[in-house]
């Protein structure tokens, strides 16, 4: 399979994919290990239905962003492998080529624009 794409922008977007994936490997754990809890409210354990209620939100939304980082966190992982195979910039549906513009956009993207529409759709129908 002869690549659409030049070596120097494989290497630029490996470069870029690395990145990434170390920020969403990073992304992870809060800092200072306080599981987001904020600091006043850690020494005194005291919360008021307020806080309480913006503690389980900010959790909410930590927990939505953490799944979603491991979704793209995977798509990262399997774009690097797609490097190494010499397959990158082709969908791992069709083997069709993958535009270069949507490589700059979406670097780890692994399907079309097409597939991956149709795939949102068949997910969205099977409530995934």
């Amino acid at each position: 399979m002869k690549s659409h794409l030049d070596e120097k922008f494989i290497e630029a977007q490996r470069e870029r994919l690395e990145a990434l994936s170390e920020q969403l490997q990073n992304r992870g754990a809060p800092p200072g290990g306080d599981n987001g809890i904020p600091q006043d409210q850690r020494a005194t354990g005291v919360k008021d239905s307020g806080e309480q209620g913006a503690s389980e939100a900010g959790r909410s939304r930590r927990e939505a962003l953490g799944a979603q980082s491991q979704v793209t966190l995977g798509a990262v992982r399997r774009a690097l492998e797609k490097i190494e195979e010499g397959s990158y910039g082709f969908s791992d549906e069709s083997d069709e080529p993958i535009p270069r513009a949507r490589l700059e956009a979406v670097p780890q993207a692994n399907l079309t624009v097409e597939e991956e529409e149709d795939k949102e759709q068949r997910d969205r129908v099977l409530g995934n």
